[in-house]
């Protein structure tokens, strides 16, 4: 790398201009990712037409402002309302929320910034340093590779399944049952059913809203009269020392995490924020604590879906192949601007290339400014008198479903969800499981049926592969040490 080329391309980032555009969009990204329903991607897509005709630094750099912001948004609704922003947030829930009803909301979401900017600077100097050598091991990646790495995030649903193991696989083959509702994608056949709304499967949003957002409404219906409110402890916008030393660990390795599944194309944050979740329950010397409200869990999850932020403009830049939904869209802006991302960026524009690094890491600073100003009016929220909460919880979620396709009968389904999701808290049933596996069910199966008729059938030749048996030697370690600290969890029960 040329140092001095390097900083000269760097250079127009820092412009007041481009600081105020990449700043503006960070803010943009944290209000949409709050709004359950409206996703990054969707934040994207709208203001993509207001780039046309800007200059290509300003452009892309509000947009990955909004990308940055929106991953850590997700989790401010995670934490306040049991609701995840965004899909990426889905694992937040689970120590966030509990730690926001003890009071310590502003704690939760200060824990929340500092692990999604430490996750995103990550992400960012793996992309800046390491792009060339993760892109050509993402292009490993076929079918059978997908295969196995569903595998492996479905084996972290051990860890999400609280203190009853046979109540989390229950729910998740719930999960992994309603997934295969819909159009079959190898051979077109309708499975369950032919009602129109379900020809592209289960809607994952309306799921989403529905299992969390609507079922905690139905869940505090008997208490709208009571105006109980918490009371919030907001004693600092940045975590505390104690809370630092905890998460560190947990921050550096959801950020390593969360880049390295980001660059495979496919998948996601989503699947990042839970495996790191897992992997930090494995790790803890009290895995029992995880679920109650403990900083490790929150900082895993966090860390992890914004590491991917940096991981899945890897492929995009590298290769020309889109990581995720977001940078899907990003390329349409790239290209809007006259930049073909690919192998030839990097020999026809570098000089785009180094600004695009430095921006991220801009975005993800913007971001934490950004959320920093906003931890103690965001906080707030959960103070809020219960008749007066429930009621905006149950419209902002219904029109976040509506959202997506602009389609009620979306609405209706997470209503329904909602009244699924409310009888299996009320019986004690985790959600967590089923939302995993709706995500991983038609990944995994999708690609296992590629696997079998590329191979003919021969399902032994996964185990072959070096990187399938990576995975599953990586899943058969988190069943055993899950199981293990399931035991423990009863134990100290």
């Amino acid at each position: 790398m040329d140092g001095a080329f390097f900083f000269t391309s760097i250079a127009p980032v820092f412009d007041l201009t481009n600081l105020f555009f990449i700043l503006i969009g960070a803010v943009s990204g944290i209000l949409i990712g709050s709004i359950p329903g409206l996703t990054s991607t969707m934040g994207i897509a709208l203001l993509i037409p207001f780039t046309y005709g800007m200059p290509i630094i300003p452009s892309v750099g509000m947009l990955l402002g909004i990308f940055c912001g929106a991953m850590y948004g997700g989790s401010v609704a995670a934490i306040l309302i049991k609701t995840p922003g965004t899909p990426a947030a889905a694992a937040t829930i689970l120590d966030g929320f509990p730690m926001g009803q003890r009071g310590e909301a502003g704690r939760a979401l200060s824990i929340a910034l500092f692990s999604s900017f430490a996750g995103g600077m990550t992400g960012a100097l793996i992309m800046t340093f390491l792009s060339p050598f993760i892109s050509k091991l993402a292009l490993r990646f076929g079918p059978a590779e997908f295969f196995s790495l569903a595998i492996f995030g479905l084996s972290v649903i051990i860890s999400i399944s609280g203190k009853s193991l046979v109540k989390g696989l229950i729910t998740a083959f719930f999960g992994l049952l309603i997934a295969t509702v819909g159009m079959d994608k190898t051979s077109a056949y309708l499975r369950f059913t032919k009602a129109p709304g379900f020809y592209e499967g289960i809607p994952f949003i309306p799921a989403l809203i529905g299992l969390f957002a609507v079922s905690e409404v139905y869940a505090n219906i008997e208490k709208l009269l009571t105006g109980n409110v918490i009371k919030t402890k907001i004693s600092g916008v940045l975590p505390s020392f104690k809370d630092l030393k905890a998460i560190w660990r947990q921050v550096i390795t959801g950020g390593f995490i969360g880049s390295f599944i980001g660059a495979i194309p496919g998948a996601g944050g989503d699947i990042a924020a839970f495996v790191s979740y897992s992997e930090a329950k494995r790790t803890s010397k009290h895995p029992e604590k995880f679920g109650t409200g403990v900083p490790e869990g929150i900082a895993a999850a966090e860390s992890a879906n914004n590491g991917c932020t940096g991981g899945a403009m890897i492929p995009l830049l590298s290769l020309g192949i889109p990581g995720d939904s977001n940078t899907a869209v990003l390329m349409g802006a790239f290209i809007l601007q006259g930049f073909q991302p690919g192998p030839m960026l990097y020999v026809e524009h570098l000089d785009i290339v180094y600004a695009v690094f430095a921006s991220i890491m801009v975005a993800n600073l913007g971001m934490l400014i950004a959320g920093i100003a906003g931890v103690r009016l965001f906080a707030r929220i959960i103070s809020i008198e219960r008749k007066l909460l429930i009621p905006a919880i149950l419209v902002l979620s219904l029109v976040g479903s509506y959202a997506i396709n602009h389609n009620m009968f979306d609405v209706y389904f997470a209503l329904v969800m909602g009244l699924v999701g409310y009888l299996l808290q009320k019986f004690e049933f985790p959600l967590s499981p089923i939302l995993l596996a709706l995500i991983l069910g038609p990944m995994s199966e999708s690609n296992l049926r590629r696997f079998m008729q590329i191979d003919d059938g021969q399902f032994w030749r996964l185990f072959t592969k070096p990187i399938c048996v990576v995975f599953i030697t990586l899943a058969l370690g988190s069943l055993v040490s899950s199981v293990i600290n399931q035991r423990k969890i009863r134990k100290s029960g």
